[in-house]
């Protein structure tokens, strides 16, 4: 449809259409009582037919006959026949479940994700969904926050590779005609990863250069890669809740962002200004969300019982409405939804794309290259050992993680049935329950550990520990797993620890206690069948964690890209006057970057081919990468940069670049980056963003801490 034509039907609606298309409201109010949602929202939630049936779009309704039903539904009443908008979260997979956000960061692979996406895209736009809220781009530093298993770490710049990754798998190349992809909606402006504390809803207090430094460039990558949709965030942002921010919404990303898209806010967060403080009543809410750019109202009713009013006294411009209207209007138009408001949607199309064969064995590509080995002192990989395996994840289908709303946990492979897949000679036992001690199970576990010679010991969080409103104050496994684990222990065998959680751990005492740890995070659909390819040496481990992992939770947060201090801590010193801890060192136990691998890669002769750089020029970078093992494997090879002295305080080292080589057994590869003057700009005082001359540190290595290094001067 043309700009004109939309133009034309905006001026054809009521004050009460137009709001109305504002308005979206969870699909159990479109649907018949037979046929409900598994996202379902408040039952209570005061909602008129009236107000459904000129609503805009459906929250997490999916399913092809299901859709085209309450689509043809609301077309037959609707007075101007504008379609509906079906929106849900389809965060790591739609019914082909991959492993959450944390772990497919992990792979340090975009194709990959953006792989993954396109296969997400795909079975939900043939189960009639439109958009998904997704990718969630907030940087995050403490694993105390449930929702860190949306995220892919702590890192910037990999948070920016991974948003742009994950727009182009949704969204491809053209909405109104590919129609195997959706719109996708970057989430949550801004800042939601820096909750006070690590609690859910909480306070956030950033600095603008700490906000345009760290929070804003993953946005802005989304953006860049064409993302449709933003989602703001529940937390506050200079004590402003970010639904009703207008210096964050209008100046900085209408204004400063350029962005023209939906800005639609996160579940009930416009009603929530007032339990927030900064609005009396309903009223005032809805009046501070529209002046702040809101255009969609997710699941709660201040627009809807509002606006008209505010409008009609004048407190609130009907050209912001018709803004609003009209960007809703156009995402629709651009999806084709006013030519075909069924787009993929069919039987037929969901049957043959979802959960095929093809993307299982993607999913199955993706959990491979997303854990992570922690530790391995000769233990793996397996061969002809005796197993026994032991825990409350070795049989256990519930590895989705949290928000794989519409996956099935019956289709999932479980760590057993892998294992299965490569050797008979193992015996099972439960050991204990995910959260409970049992006698019964420990005495089993123990019986089957002195019969065999390998332990494999399948431990974790359940899917209830992690993801929204799962915050913790300690990020220990279960005192009951621990407790296997030490009895386990005493028998003297080699155990490996598989882990399956949804946000980094403190592990300090399962590594004094492991010969082995597997870092498997909530794998998917084929979690299991991957982690025993692992486990046997028909895969080998790449991946590479994209948050450091505390010694201790007191630690938190640690990080690899902080501050230097103006007492740093003299490496090996014990002096009281220095940026400190007394009872713990400062390093966290696994640095971020952190991964390994059956092969033993090696790093040698980093040299620059200047050591001076100018505004237009370029340094390359090589390092000699040898791997010297009878493994073939892949490195992520990893390039930080420092800057020595800044106008203002800069980290300790930054990610710039990273490659992903595969390394035959006993080859070396010679790996080559390029560093420009672009690489080295930051937010300057007046945030100003530009590079300073002066001297530059590079260091290339296999994680943050193991590095070589070299020094520059920008000039």
């Amino acid at each position: 449809m043309e700009q004109q034509k939309l133009e034309q039907l905006l001026s054809n609606m009521t004050i009460e259409e137009k709001v109305g298309q504002l308005m979206q409201f969870a699909g159990h109010f479109y649907a018949t009582n037979e046929n409900r949602d598994p996202v379902t929202g408040p039952e209570d939630l005061q909602v008129s037919s009236i107000s459904v049936n000129r609503s805009g779009s459906v929250l997490g309704s999916a399913g092809a006959e299901r859709n085209r039903e309450i689509q043809e539904r609301y077309l037959e009443q609707s007075r101007l026949k504008i379609p509906l908008l079906f929106m849900a979260d389809v965060i790591n997979g739609f019914r082909t479940i991959f492993p959450i956000p944390l772990g497919l960061g992990s792979s340090w692979d975009p194709k990959l994700v953006e792989e993954a996406q396109a296969i997400s895209a795909k079975e939900a736009s043939s189960a009639g969904v439109h958009v998904t809220f997704a990718p969630m781009v907030d940087l995050v530093r403490d694993p105390r926050w449930g929702r860190v298993m949306e995220s892919t770490g702590e890192d910037s710049f990999l948070n920016e590779e991974f948003a742009k990754a994950s727009v182009r798998g949704f969204q491809g190349d053209n909405l109104e005609t590919d129609l195997n992809r959706v719109a996708a909606c970057v989430k949550h402006f801004v800042g939601y990863g820096a909750v006070e504390g690590g609690r859910d809803y909480n306070k956030v207090d950033l600095s603008e250069r700490e906000l345009r430094e760290n929070y804003l460039p993953a946005f802005q990558a989304a953006l860049s890669a064409g993302c449709e949709l933003v989602m703001t965030a529940f937390n506050t942002v200079d004590s402003i809740p970010a639904s009703g921010n207008q210096k964050l919404m209008r100046e900085i990303l209408r204004k400063e962002f350029d962005f023209n898209g939906v800005l639609i806010s996160d579940y009930g967060a416009v009603e929530e200004l007032i339990p927030h403080g900064v609005a009396a009543d309903g009223k005032e809410a809805a009046k501070k969300a529209l002046l702040a750019g809101v255009d969609i109202e997710m699941m709660s009713l201040c627009y809807e019982n509002h606006l008209k009013e505010l409008i009609e006294e004048g407190e609130v411009p009907e050209d912001l409405l018709d803004e609003a209207v009209m960007r809703i209007l156009q995402l629709k138009n651009k999806l084709g939804l006013f030519e075909n408001p069924h787009r993929n949607a069919s039987a037929r199309n969901q049957e043959k794309n979802i959960n095929c064969p093809e993307h299982r064995k993607v999913a199955r590509k993706a959990a491979e290259k997303s854990c992570v080995l922690l530790k391995n002192e000769d233990v793996l990989p397996l061969s002809n050992e005796k197993i026994a395996l032991i825990g409350p994840y070795a049989h256990n289908r519930d590895i989705l993680g949290e928000w794989s709303i519409f996956g099935k946990q019956e289709e999932a492979v479980t760590l057993k049935e892998g294992i299965a897949q490569h050797t008979s000679n193992y015996v099972y036992a439960l050991g204990c329950p995910m959260y409970e001690r049992s006698e019964e199970a420990l005495s089993e576990a123990i019986k089957a550990a002195k019969d065999s010679t390998h332990i494999i010991l399948a431990l974790g969080e359940g899917r209830d520990w992690s993801g929204e409103g799962r915050s913790r104050t300690s990020i220990t496994l279960a005192e009951n797993q621990l407790e296997l684990l030490r009895e386990l222990k005493k028998i003297g065998k080699p155990i490996i620890v598989v882990l399956f959680n949804g946000r980094p751990l403190e592990l300090t005492e399962v590594e004094g206690l492991a010969d082995g740890i597997l870092e498997a995070w909530h794998p998917g659909s084929e979690g299991g069948a991957a982690i025993a390819n692992l486990l046997f040496g028909k895969a080998n481990p790449s991946g590479k964690l994209t948050m450091s992992f505390p010694r201790t939770t007191g630690q938190i947060p640690v990080y690899y890209n902080a501050y230097n201090t103006g007492r740093p801590l003299p490496k090996g010193s014990t002096g009281r006057f220095f940026s400190r801890y007394i009872d713990a060192p400062n390093e966290p136990l696994y640095p971020f970057g952190f991964g390994l691998s059956y092969a033993n890669f090696q790093y040698e002769s980093l040299q620059l081919s200047s050591n001076e750089l100018t505004a237009n020029g370029t340094i390359d970078v090589q390092v000699l990468v040898k791997n010297q093992s009878d493994y073939s494997g892949e490195e992520v090879v990893q390039l930080y940069i420092r800057d020595m002295v800044g106008e203002v305080v800069r980290p300790v080292k930054e990610l710039k670049a990273f490659q992903k080589v595969f390394i035959p057994a006993n080859e070396t590869k010679r790996v080559h980056f390029s560093i420009t003057e672009e690489m080295l700009r930051y937010h300057h005082a007046n945030q100003e963003y530009k590079s300073d001359a002066g001297e530059f540190m590079v260091f290339v290595g296999t994680n943050s801490a193991d590095v070589l290094s070299q020094s520059f001067d920008l000039k």
